[in-house]
């Protein structure tokens, strides 16, 4: 395989000259295990560890290498590992709360677009999509809405009409990965040799999408159980597929729960029209509930603003504390 079919540029090769100088290879990493990284290069796929001086060097562990992270690869001595030397500069990265800790956690590094996955039967939620937004609006990447399972709508036109008007501006697809109805349409994502990310809740179907998109069932899914049209994923690891036809996409294990990382910066960007409304409240602590003359609540009462919305954002400025 070429590097050039994920996203490898001109502009990074220029960045990586010093690099190549000192004999090492560009390569971009595939998978994550706890004692190896999983690294495609020009040459092939290589198992590699990451050098002590980079893990000493990294403020944090979300400076370390990633799944979708080009680094800079020194090839294996003998029977030994290839190395990590450095990991280049990257140009968007999710990155959550880690769970029980503060600190931030990488998700995937270098995506371009991040498909939000989804499904119209119990696991539809618009508050989950709000935080899902959030955190690919502040990744750097551009974020897609993919509602899959679409015949299992009873009115697919309300849900999709329902969706754009909660999040303005966002592309969003009806298609069934099952059958491969309106795949088609999202190929084009693709264009450019782009990376794609899959986030969502498990079980909405995004190892049967990654299987569609790629041509091959490398990931491994679970029939969909009968009592209520779920089904039960399998990706345990976030992991890269190179595509054929150019691209690749990256699947990420079902997220539970979501603490933004930096939330209240995440809060003034996608949260603004609610924060000028909670200006206007007749007391600066509002806590937007029964309180008399709360601007934010009598916009939800006239239609102005989703009580939806407004739900999200009282969690988020929750978690901030």
């Amino acid at each position: 395989m070429s590097l050039d079919a994920v996203g490898w540029s001109g502009q990074r090769q220029a960045e990586f000259g010093a690099h190549a100088a000192d004999g090492l290879i560009p390569g971009r990493v595939v998978s994550e295990h706890r004692s190896h990284f999983r690294v495609a290069t020009d040459a092939g796929e290589f198992s590699a560890v990451m050098t002590g001086r980079l893990r000493n060097a990294a403020v944090q562990r979300s400076d370390l290498a990633g799944v979708g992270d080009f680094v800079a690869l020194r090839p294996a001595q003998g029977d030994g590992n290839a190395t990590i030397e450095d990991v280049l500069r990257r140009h968007s990265a999710l990155v959550r709360k880690a769970s029980g800790e503060q600190r931030p956690q990488l998700l995937v590094a270098n995506v371009d677009i991040v498909f939000i996955v989804t499904a119209p039967d119990g696991d539809f939620n618009l508050p989950r999509i709000e935080r899902l937004l959030a955190l690919v609006r502040d990744s750097g990447a551009v974020p897609v809405i993919i509602l899959n399972k679409a015949e299992l709508a009873d009115d697919l036109a309300g849900i999709i009409k329902e969706i754009a008007e909660f999040a303005p501006g966002v592309a969003v697809h009806a298609i069934s990965a099952r059958s491969g109805d309106g795949i088609s349409d999202i190929e084009r994502y693709f264009a450019g040799n782009q990376t794609v990310g899959l986030i969502g809740s498990s079980g909405v179907g995004k190892s049967t999408l990654t299987n569609k998109l790629t041509g091959y069932s490398e990931q491994a899914t679970q029939e969909i159980r009968a009592h209520d049209s779920r089904g039960r994923h399998t990706t345990t690891h976030r992991q890269l597929f190179i595509r054929p036809q150019g691209g690749a996409v990256i699947d990420m294990p079902g997220m539970r729960g979501l603490e933004l990382w930096k939330s209240a910066d995440n809060v003034e960007v996608d949260f603004d029209d609610i924060e000028t409304l909670a200006s206007g409240c007749r007391f600066r602590n509002c806590r937007h509930g029964a309180e008399p003359g709360c601007a934010v609540r009598a916009a939800v009462e006239r239609g102005d603003i989703e009580a939806t919305r407004v739900a999200s954002y009282l969690s988020s400025a929750h978690e901030r504390g």
